[in-house]
């Protein structure tokens, strides 16, 4: 991607604040600084906007809200912070991990009082690494809905969301500063628009095979579940600027993509007691440490293929959310009566799928510890009717990229804010830290949302915008 110098004739038309990126990062982006009286305006590259947003599960985990108190969810930031740094091994920024985990909940309540987002609590089963239930969904429990309420919520205040507008360059300054961007229409025409501040809400490089092989090898070929237009356009611009990056190697994974209907299963199959096995009906690895780091170990099965084996009563769980029930729709759940039934209908071994399901129940029942470090004590039994799916590993969306300040403010490489540069969502350095082990569940709309309200509200202030 291109930082230009800037042209010498004016810019076409010039608006204080620019949005790239029409995710749930770039929307609450653009609300924000609406709300603190600055002009804005976004550019998405697609027809409607999308993005990995539309792909997710949609839940924002948030402590102390109101919709946790209503369940007698105890919960407060210090808490989500404590449960951020320990999956991240103690490697993201403490700085940015207060600033989240104390702004989540009023991110929370802000899209709901002031925007109409019927939000609710996931409270019927745990998320790995989280030490109180803090998953907050709309009714469909799907990435489509959120996308499309923040989608109206922007069209009803009446800010401008300019689709298919791709921006290919930034104009920028030997001192940094971005002054505006080139906008690339599908019939090839450009817009030169200016700017005084840049908001960089253009998601991550997941969709880039060659930034992927040289920060993630591990996940080099495998199943990519983003969008495709995530090609690391803020990272590249970034560098080019002097912009500092962070945790290029972090990353979310997702051990249970559906194969080969390519829709998303909730992990709640395995916490609530269900497991995996590969193709010879064993099991491979401790799925209890989370959904994403779980991907590599998917992959690494022979045919990069495994089974994720829960029961009815979990399945009566997973139908909340919008994907579990497309995929029951299309076949991708497997049903039977008995284990041995299983094993024939997913073209397993019945002496290895049996073996294997009888050392899962004796360990439940003992309150055992297997081989592998998973803790089965408390964990409920599996009873019939058994479910499977056959799954596949995938990489969802790259952690790493601009590091920022509470402010959302991008950092230079020399450790100062670039003058009006801001960044949030994937094209911001995440709370993961460098590895996949280290995403907790949900901090990729976390940072999206919160530290995209605050880089709209942060651009504003320096537009004179606060009212």
């Amino acid at each position: 991607m291109t930082i230009k110098p800037v042209p010498s004739e004016e810019f076409e038309s010039t608006i204080p604040i620019l949005v790239v990126g029409g995710g749930a990062a770039g929307l609450c982006a653009a609300l924000a600084a609406h709300e603190a009286g600055a002009e804005v305006a976004i550019l998405e590259r697609d027809p409607l906007p999308r993005g990995s947003t539309a792909l997710s599960a949609g839940l924002i985990p948030a402590a102390a809200t109101r919709f946790q108190k209503s369940r007698g969810i105890v919960d407060m930031p210090e808490l989500f912070a404590a449960d951020i740094r320990k999956k991240a091994h103690g490697e993201a920024d403490d700085a940015v991990v207060d600033l989240v985990a104390a702004q989540s909940g009023p991110t929370v309540e802000w899209l709901a009082d002031r925007y109409g987002l019927p939000f609710s609590v996931v409270h019927d089963f745990d998320y790995p690494g989280h030490a109180a239930r803090r998953m907050h969904g709309l009714p469909s429990r799907s990435g489509g809905e959120l996308i499309d309420r923040l989608r109206q919520a922007v069209e009803q205040a009446g800010l401008p969301l300019m689709t298919q507008a791709t921006v290919t360059a930034l104009f920028g300054d030997t001192e940094r500063r971005i002054h505006g961007v080139e906008v690339t229409r599908p019939d090839g025409t450009r817009d030169l628009i200016g700017c005084d501040a840049l908001i960089l809400a253009c998601n991550g490089y997941g969709g880039n095979s060659a930034l992927v092989a040289q920060h993630i090898p591990e996940m080099q070929g495998a199943l990519y579940f983003g969008h495709p237009g995530n090609r690391g356009d803020a990272v590249l611009w970034g560098e080019a600027l002097g912009a500092r990056l962070a945790h290029m190697s972090g990353y979310q994974g997702h051990g249970s993509v559906a194969h080969p209907h390519g829709i998303l299963i909730t992990w709640a199959a395995i916490m609530e007691g269900g497991f995996q096995v590969n193709i010879s009906g064993r099991r491979f690895s401790n799925e209890s440490l989370g959904y994403s780091e779980q991907a590599a170990a998917v992959i690494a099965e022979l045919e990069a293929i495994a089974f994720s084996i829960f029961d009815q009563r979990i399945a009566v769980i997973a139908r909340q959310f919008e994907d579990f029930r497309h995929a029951e729709a299309s076949g991708a759940v497997i049903e039977a009566d008995s284990i041995a039934e299983l094993a024939a209908r997913l073209k397993l071994s019945a002496d290895a799928l049996g073996e294997t399901f009888a050392a899962v129940e004796r360990l439940k029942q003992s309150d055992g510890t297997d081989e592998f470090g998973r803790i089965f004590a408390g964990v409920a039994p599996l009873s019939p009717p058994l479910k499977a799916v056959r799954v596949t590993g995938a990489l969802f969306h790259t952690q790493g990229g601009l590091a920022v300040d509470r402010q959302a403010r991008v950092l230079g490489r020399d450790g100062c804010t670039l003058p009006n540069l801001f960044a949030a969502g994937g094209a911001a350095a995440g709370v993961s830290g460098s590895r996949a082990s280290g995403y907790l569940s949900g901090n990729g709309l976390l940072t999206a949302t919160v530290l995209g309200r605050i880089a709209g509200t942060s651009a504003a202030k320096i537009c004179g915008g606060i009212r």
